[in-house]
């Protein structure tokens, strides 16, 4: 089973970004998926959550109403959207689910 992440980069303050997860080898469908993000120095924090059913989410206070979890069962894939990025964003973005973990995509935010 893998996580693969995708769509990291470099952002510009107040800009947008799109990270995405494919699942593979285990049933997607059946697990709550999350974003994590660790940034130098830091602790790896949880970042958003989405569960399995009814699409129930979770957000860090940090990242509320700016940053969207969601979910494509059909797909096998995982979205995170994040919007008015700030330099504080930078960090390593992993995906997680089931008992997998992503390798990670780098998020930099700065100008």
């Amino acid at each position: 089973a893998q996580l693969v992440e995708s769509g990291g980069g470099l952002v510009q303050p107040g800009g947008s970004l799109r990270l995405s997860c494919a699942a593979s080898g285990f049933t997607f469908s059946s697990y709550a998926m999350s974003w994590y993000r660790q940034a130098p120095g830091k602790e790896r924090e949880l970042v958003a959550k989405i569960m399995s059913a009814r699409g129930i989410t979770y957000y860090l206070d940090a990242v509320k109403g700016r940053f969207t979890i969601s979910r494509d069962n059909a797909e096998n894939t995982v979205y995170l959207q994040m919007n008015s990025l700030k330099p504080e964003d930078t960090a390593v973005y992993f995906c997680q689910g089931s008992i997998y973990w992503g390798q990670g995509t780098q998020v930099t935010v700065s100008s």
